[in-house]
C-alpha cells in the first residue's frame, strides 16, 4: 500500500489535468485523493511507520515519551489524527483563510463597482496601445489583487471595449501571460506564491527586488512581439453601439463611494506584507483585518442611502455565498494529499533522489516551472516544500543547504518559475484555465499562437534572473 500512495497521486493530477475531458470537478478529485492518502496511512501504519522506520514517527515518540507506553495502534491513531493531520491542518487553514478573504474582498469591490470605477481609464480605439494598458494592468493588478482576480476583472472590462470575439481572444491569451508573470514576483499574486511567503520560505522584500526585473522580461519579450505580430499598425475597434454597453449593477452607489471601495479592497490586499512585518502574525490576519474594514465602510454607506433598492443584494452578508468554495476544496484537496505524502515519507524519498540525480536546486526549480504548464503548480511547489524542509541560517552551512533557507536563491527562482511556466500551455494556470471557461478559447488555439511567446517570456526572466542573481 505504501506503493500505492504517489501513483493515486499521480493519477489524481493526470484526472485534474483532464478534468474538462472526464466531466468531474477538480476540487472532487483533490478532496477524494487527499482522503484516500489518509485512509492508507492508517490502514498501513504499521509497514510505513515502524517496519520503514519513519523519522517522523520516532520523533513523535521521542517528544511525547508516554506515548510508547499505549498499544502500538493506539500510537498510530495519536501520531496520525491528533499530531499529523492536525498539524498540516492548521497550515492549510492559514492559506484557505487567506485565500478565501481575498476572494471574497474582489467580490466586494467588484459587486459594488468599485473596478468600473477606475477602468474608464484603459478605454482607446488603438488596437496596439490596448493592448499595452491591458497586459501591463494585469501585471500590476495581479500583483496587488493575485493573477485570478486581476484576468477576471479584466476581463469584464475587455467584454465593454471590445465587441469583436477574435480580437477579444487575442487580448484575453496576452492577459494570461502577464498576469502569471505580475503574480510571479508579488507574495499575494498566486496561490503558490502565498504558500512560499505564508510557508516563511521566502518573504516580501525579497521577492519583489530579485523577481520584479524577470517578471517585467518575462512580460515585455511577448508583448514586444504581439505587438506588431497581433494587430496591424493603425488598426482600431469598433464602436459599441448603446444596446451593446452593460448598464451599471447598482447606479444609486455614489462614485466616490465606489472609488472608496476600490482603494480600501486593494490597499486590504496590497498592504497584509506590511501588516506581517510589523506585528509578526500570520498574513491572513492581516487579509482578516481589510475585510473587516472594509465590511464596516458599506454598512456605514448603506445606512446613509435608505432608499437604496440593492442594499440587501449588496451587503457582505449576501455576497458570502458567492466565494468560489470549490477552489476552497480543491486547494484544500491538494495542500491535504502532499500532508499525508510528506507524513509517510515519500516526499523525502523524492528529494533524496533529486538531490542524487540532479543536484542543481536552480535546474530542480526551472524543470518544476516546465512541469507546470500543464501539472497544477500549487500542487507542485507544495510537494516541493514538503521535499526540502527550510535550513536554519547557521553559520557553517553547507553551499548547497544555503539555497534552502529562508529567501535561499531555490525558493526565490521556485516562485518565478511555478508561476509563470504555468502560461506556457493555457491549461498550467488557474488564471489560464479561468479565461479559457470564460472566453470559450480552445486549447488549440493557445498552443499555436501564445504557447511560443509565452515560452519565450519564460526563459528570457529565467536567463536575467541568473545573469543578475546566480
Amino acid at each position: 500500500m505504501f506503493i500505492l500512495m504517489p501513483i493515486i497521486f499521480v493519477l489524481g493530477i493526470i484526472a485534474i489535468a483532464l478534468e474538462d475531458k472526464l466531466k468531474i470537478n477538480k476540487a472532487a478529485i483533490a478532496l477524494l485523493m487527499a482522503i484516500s492518502l489518509w485512509i492508507i496511512l492508517m490502514l498501513d501504519a504499521y509497514n510505513i511507520f515502524i517496519e520503514r522506520s519513519s523519522p517522523l514517527f520516532q520523533e513523535f515518540l521521542t517528544e511525547n515519551p508516554e506515548m510508547a507506553e499505549l498499544p502500538i495502534h493506539e500510537q498510530f491513531i495519536n501520531f496520525i489524527s491528533n499530531r499529523s493531520i492536525v498539524y498540516h491542518l492548521g497550515n492549510v487553514a492559514e492559506t484557505l483563510f487567506f485565500v478565501m478573504c481575498s476572494m471574497l474582498i474582489v467580490e466586494i469591490v467588484d459587486k459594488h463597482g468599485g473596478f468600473r470605477a477606475v477602468t474608464t481609464y484603459l478605454t482607446t480605439a488603438n488596437k496596439r496601445k490596448l493592448l499595452w494598458t491591458l497586459s501591463l494592468s494585469a501585471f500590476f493588478f495581479s500583483a496587488l489583487l493575485d493573477n485570478l482576480a486581476a484576468a477576471i476583472v479584466l476581463l469584464a472590462v475587455l467584454r465593454k471595449l471590445v465587441p469583436d470575439r477574435t480580437d477579444r481572444m487575442k487580448y484575453a491569451c496576452m492577459i494570461i501571460i502577464a498576469a502569471n508573470a505580475g503574480g510571479s514576483w508579488s507574495p499575494i499574486g498566486d496561490v503558490t506564491t502565498i504558500l512560499l511567503w505564508v510557508g516563511k520560505n521566502i518573504t516580501a522584500l525579497h521577492q519583489i527586488s530579485h523577481l520584479f526585473i524577470p517578471a517585467v522580461v518575462n512580460l515585455l519579450v511577448p508583448l514586444t512581439i504581439a505587438h506588431f505580430w497581433l494587430f496591424k499598425k493603425g488598426s482600431t475597434l469598433r464602436v459599441l453601439s448603446n444596446s451593446e454597453k452593460e448598464i451599471d449593477y447598482c447606479p444609486e452607489i455614489p462614485n466616490h463611494s465606489r472609488r472608496a471601495i476600490f482603494v480600501i479592497g486593494v490597499l486590504s490586499l496590497a498592504l497584509v506584507p506590511v501588516f506581517q512585518m510589523i506585528t509578526d502574525l500570520p498574513p491572513f490576519l492581516g487579509v482578516l483585518l481589510g475585510l473587516v474594514i472594509l465590511w464596516f465602510y458599506t454598512d456605514i454607506m448603506y445606512s446613509r442611502l435608505p432608499g437604496m433598492k440593492e442594499t440587501q443584494k449588496l451587503r457582505i452578508t449576501t455576497l458570502l455565498p458567492s466565494i468560489d468554495l470549490a477552489t476552497i476544496f480543491f486547494f484544500l484537496g491538494i495542500l491535504m494529499t502532499v500532508g499525508a505524502l510528506e507524513t509517510s515519507g515519500h516526499l523525502g524519498l523524492m528529494s533524496n533522489f533529486l538531490d542524487k540525480h540532479i543536484h542543481q536546486p536552480y535546474l530542480i526549480s526551472f524543470i518544476i516551472g516546465i512541469l507546470s504548464s500543464c501539472v497544477d503548480n500549487v500542487a507542485l511547489v507544495a510537494a516541493t516544500m514538503g521535499m526540502y524542509p527550510i535550513v536554519p541560517d547557521t553559520a557553517g552551512i553547507s553551499e548547497y543547504s544555503s539555497y534552502f533557507v529562508t529567501d535561499g536563491g531555490f525558493w526565490t527562482f521556485l516562485a518565478y518559475c511555478a508561476v509563470t511556466g504555468g502560461s506556457i500551455l493555457i491549461i498550467g494556470s488557474a488564471t489560464g484555465v479561468t479565461v479559457m471557461g470564460i472566453e470559450k478559447i480552445d486549447f488549440m488555439y493557445y498552443t499555436k499562437r501564445f504557447s511560443i511567446l509565452a515560452l519565450l517570456g519564460y526563459v528570457s526572466g529565467v536567463t536575467v534572473y541568473m545573469l543578475l542573481f546566480a
